[in-house]
């Protein structure tokens, strides 16, 4: 579970918005020692070309949900779930559990000083601000994140903002927040901002932290 036994029960979970800079910032506390399982990339494993979400995403959807290479078409796949809330919830009862499997078995494995969990949907979840130490929300305006999803996505702006309706608010993501990184002036400003987080946690996971999360 990790290099002290405190890895074991201390842990941050990671979010923020679309946009906001959560894997970035996930491998900017790796790089210092930390534990990090990201759950997006997780999810990106499951639905790549032979991945374990594959088969059953090609029984309920059909291959016109995969691109020729085998992998789950996300584009078609997001523009199909936002029109069809049934089909959300198809997609979510197919990956939901396999992420969560596989989330489990990565904790598992990973070596750090302590874990970091990259959830997206943290505060949307409902589970999983009881299941971590500390909840650390990943900040910039909302401007800022369109900005960055359009030219990192090749989305539109109309796109993006459906995306970011289906997230809670950003003010709700910063009242769930023990911690907060504020990510909108390069990553020379997000150095300091990780230093002081990752002294802080590491000596949290000294001693357990201040309140144990429930095992995964």
């Amino acid at each position: 579970m990790g290099n002290t036994s405190a890895a074991g029960t201390f842990s941050v979970g990671l979010t923020g918005g679309i946009g906001s800079g959560k894997t970035l910032v996930g491998d900017m506390f790796a790089a210092r020692g930390a534990a990090v399982i990201d759950t997006d990339r997780i999810a990106h494993q499951l639905t790549a070309p032979g991945g374990r979400a594959i088969a059953a995403i090609r029984m309920a959807f059909g291959e016109t949900f995969l691109t020729p290479d085998g992998a789950m078409d996300r584009s078609k796949m997001r523009m199909h779930v936002f029109a069809d809330p049934a089909a959300k919830k198809q997609l979510e009862s197919i990956l939901h559990p396999l992420i969560r499997r596989e989330t489990e078995w990565a904790a598992a494995q990973v070596q750090g000083t302590y874990r970091i969990f990259v959830v997206p949907l943290l505060v949307e979840s409902g589970t999983w601000k009881q299941r971590v130490s500390r909840v650390l929300v990943v900040d910039c305006p909302e401007q800022l994140q369109l900005l960055r999803v359009i030219n990192r996505n090749g989305l539109t702006e109309a796109q993006v903002r459906a995306i970011m309706a289906t997230q809670v608010s950003r003010q709700a993501r910063l009242d769930a927040a023990d911690d907060v990184i504020v990510n909108d002036d390069g990553k020379a400003a997000l150095e300091p901002q990780i230093d002081r987080l990752h002294a802080l946690y590491s000596s949290l996971a000294q001693t357990n932290g201040i309140k144990h999360p429930q095992d995964l």
